[in-house]
């Protein structure tokens, strides 16, 4: 059964942002849940579990299931199987672009799908290098905010581009919403994409 729209657990802008590119209606219904990572839990198995509880979350809540399906996602930057986490200041965020400057580090985004047939997730992985940042134009960077919300500390589509030396993967995975594994997991939920305005329900 065709459903011309998606609840999305999350209230990142930038999510909100690339559903729109692909011509997605949605609702926006934020999942709360426990973020912190497991003893012993892989990066990899941490952003599958969290998007998949996201998901489920929200799905659980719904009061009409048979609405539309709940699409989640979750982002790790991780450096030397570390995960960084999302800046809690200014000066934390300095420190984590510090520890990323001149080298190359992993990006993981999991992406969810929960319906009545219960739910599915996909991982994206891509690695990016950043050029080496001086300290000045750390704190300047920090100074603007934009990390404060940030895994890692940066955010790939706005100022913190030109630290960006290369990348192989997924941008809209970097950005937090892998486009491709999203548009495989809306065509198993029967969502269509590249709807118009006129054309959604």
């Amino acid at each position: 059964m065709r459903k011309d729209f998606v609840y999305l657990a999350s209230a990142s802008p930038r999510r909100s942002e690339l559903l729109r590119q692909i011509g997605v209606p949605f609702k926006v219904r934020p999942a709360a849940i426990n973020e912190d990572l497991q003893p012993g839990e892989a990066p990899a198995e941490y952003v599958l579990r969290l998007a998949a509880l996201k998901a489920a979350v929200v799905w659980n809540a719904l009061e009409d299931r048979d609405a539309a399906p709940v699409l989640a996602a979750d982002t790790a930057v991780v450096l030397e199987d570390g995960v960084l986490g999302k800046p809690a200041d200014a000066a934390q965020a300095e420190r984590m672009l510090e520890a990323l400057a001149g080298r190359t580090h992993r990006v993981l985004t999991a992406v969810a799908l929960h319906d009545a047939r219960g739910g599915a997730a996909l991982l994206s992985a891509s690695e990016v290098r950043m050029r080496p940042i001086a300290p000045a134009e750390r704190r300047a960077y920090a100074q603007t905010g934009e990390p404060l919300d940030k895994a890692g500390g940066y955010g790939i589509q706005g100022f913190a581009a030109v630290f960006i030396e290369s990348l192989t993967g997924s941008y809209s995975g970097v950005m937090g919403l892998p486009l491709f594994e999203t548009a495989q997991l809306l065509a198993r939920g029967g969502v269509p994409i590249w709807l118009t305005e006129g054309e959604a329900a």
